[in-house]
């Protein structure tokens, strides 16, 4: 499933313009550090985190998009460093458990 597809059928609201990969996993933490260590390619990454680390951390591991919870927004600079890398950025208006849910009913484990 590409990211756009998969933004439309869970209700994303899209922050930034990126590049439209092809979804492969999901990965749930809001610990970067746990990021670096198992996030893997073509990842969605589930976090409430939203500063520039986060954005470094999911270059490194290669995710393809980012959704941030609970309604959260991030600031200008971390949009800007998410559109050098083509990464999207997604804001989910309820919790990661919510979200979560919404992935599994789309086949996603």
């Amino acid at each position: 499933m590409k990211v756009s597809e998969l933004a439309q059928k869970t209700g994303l609201a899209a922050i930034n313009e990126y590049k439209d990969r092809e979804i492969e996993r999901v990965y749930i933490s809001d610990m970067v550090s746990d990021l670096i260590a198992s996030a893997r390619t073509n990842s969605v990454v589930v976090t409430l985190q939203t500063h520039k680390s986060l954005i470094a951390a999911a270059n490194l591991a290669g995710a393809a998009m980012i959704v941030i919870v609970n309604g959260r927004k991030p600031s200008e600079d971390v949009v800007a460093l998410a559109n050098r890398t083509g990464i999207g950025l997604f804001s989910y208006d309820l919790d990661s458990w919510a979200f979560a849910k919404k992935l599994v009913n789309l086949g996603f484990e």
